[in-house]
């Protein structure tokens, strides 16, 4: 499985981002999909994670100015990012578990710059 996040970028506090993540692999259907984050200095940080429509977390932080997203269809998995903040910034990876064997896969990071 082969994982390419995109979407990163720099924007001003209060902005908008729009990652997208896609995946290669015929294993990409009922297995879970997260978006981390990782900060200068910080350790790597669940933002939010989604299995199925019913099925998703946010980390507080984020709750109500995130959105995690997936297209079973094409392989992808997106996060809307709204109302960002400084805090935001990091490079942001995005994360398939195979819930059969707990197998996790990670793809390059996208970074981004929140300036305030």
């Amino acid at each position: 499985v082969q994982l390419q996040a995109s979407g990163g970028g720099l924007v001003q506090s209060g902005g908008s981002l729009r990652l997208s993540c896609a995946a290669s692999g015929s294993i990409f259907n009922r297995n879970r999909l997260g978006w981390y984050r990782q900060a200068p200095g910080k350790q790597r940080e669940l933002v939010a994670m989604v299995f199925s429509d019913t099925i998703i977390n946010y980390r507080d932080s984020v709750k109500g100015r995130f959105s995690i997203s997936r297209d079973n269809a094409k392989n992808m998995v997106y996060l809307q990012m709204n109302s960002l903040k400084p805090e935001d910034t990091g490079v942001y990876y995005c994360n398939l578990v195979v819930v059969d064997s707990g197998t996790s896969y990670w793809g390059k990071g996208t970074l981004v710059t929140v300036s305030s």
